[in-house]
């Protein structure tokens, strides 16, 4: 067999059904579902499907890879995007021959770039994958020069979040597809063409624990009666939502119900029958409309006060209030302090004149 002629070609959509056939036969951990960015590639001899091999979104967290990195955990959300996951790959039965393996990873690697860039509009910049060790070695990984960073944990996403008990920990290799990627990855701002999205930052556990005591004096517009959640709670979860990127009363209601009970719990979300319960969309709305803008603002303002010193430099942004206008008939004019890291306004300045 000459494994020179071997090519490489995305899977076509009337192609699917039998990659995920194979793929289910033949791989050990079964198919894996086309969930938001995936691309899945067939390796041919003569027309003939000889070795299977998918990316897709990589793992939330992992801690060899963010400790190669070196990027700080609110770096992560907004980044993750430019990594890619090696979730399956398989050389089909009958086909294991020596060197095809990692001619059909080399082969990948050329071209995984472009193809993504055309997909989905952006670049990737690093490839991962997770190597049971119950079950191989990395041998062919290491043959292709993808550099070994250590182990997981053991724990795995659940539907609640990840599991209580570790499992099976797995290798974890890397295969940089620019140079110098962990400064790229790392730095404060990133620049075209690598960003990928909205302002977005990831809130650890001490973020989340702490916002309620930073709404608890505000005063609740809400009756008395019917009440169910604490104004706190519901203002917590609402910035949190808007700090990770959620735009509007839907997606700030998706991103809650997405949540899993350990967070529930740090925002202090209303126990009954023995599980946390979210805040519906309705109450969010209704408490964000309703709520004294200016408290609000000062409350939020204390948070930053002390979270924001985890920035290491400003932006200004301006922006027209299109339907502001004064008794002179001058837009509104409004200047923010934001800081790069944390997306943060410090302080806004409001205007009746151009800036």
């Amino acid at each position: 067999m000459n494994i020179k002629k071997v090519r490489i070609q995305i899977v076509r959509p009337r192609e699917e059904k039998r990659f995920q056939h194979l793929m289910q036969s033949h791989h050990y951990l079964g198919a894996l579902p086309k969930i938001s960015e995936t691309l899945w590639y067939k390796a041919t001899l003569n027309s003939e499907w000889i070795a299977l091999i998918s990316f897709s979104a990589p793992a939330l967290k992992c801690a060899p890879r963010d400790r190669w990195i070196g990027w700080n955990f609110r770096h992560q959300y907004d980044r993750l995007k430019l990594v890619t996951n090696n979730s399956r790959f398989l050389i089909l039965p009958e086909w294991h021959v020596p060197n095809l393996a990692s001619r059909t990873l080399s082969l990948c690697r050329k071209r995984v770039q472009a193809d993504w860039q055309e997909h989905f509009g952006h670049p990737v910049v690093l490839l991962e994958t997770f190597v049971d060790p119950k079950q191989f070695h990395g041998t062919v990984y290491r043959a292709s020069n993808w550099i070994y960073v250590g182990k997981t944990k053991g724990f795995h996403r659940t539907r609640q979040g990840y599991s209580n008990k570790a499992d099976s920990p797995k290798m974890v290799f890397l295969n940089p597809l620019v140079s110098n990627v962990q400064a790229l990855l790392s730095r404060p701002v990133l620049k075209k063409p690598y960003l990928t999205g909205g302002h977005k930052i990831m809130l650890s556990a001490e973020h989340m624990k702490s916002l309620p005591d930073f709404f608890a004096q505000i005063p609740d517009p809400r009756r008395p009666q019917g009440r169910r959640h604490r104004l706190s709670t519901v203002l917590s979860i609402a910035t949190a939502a808007t700090l990770c990127g959620m735009r509007g009363y839907l997606a700030i209601s998706d991103w809650v119900n997405g949540l899993g009970q350990k967070a529930l719990e740090r925002f202090r979300c209303r126990y009954e029958n023995k599980r946390y319960i979210a805040p519906s969309q309705s109450t969010i709305r209704d408490v964000l409309v309703r709520v004294d803008p200016i408290e609000l603002d000062k409350a939020l303002q204390r948070w930053n006060l002390l979270y924001g010193e985890q920035d290491e430099s400003l932006a200004i942004d301006g922006k027209t209030m299109c339907n502001a206008i004064d008794e002179q008939g001058h837009q509104t004019h409004i200047m923010s302090a934001v800081g790069h890291q944390t997306k943060m306004c410090y302080t806004q300045k409001k205007s009746a004149h151009s800036l």
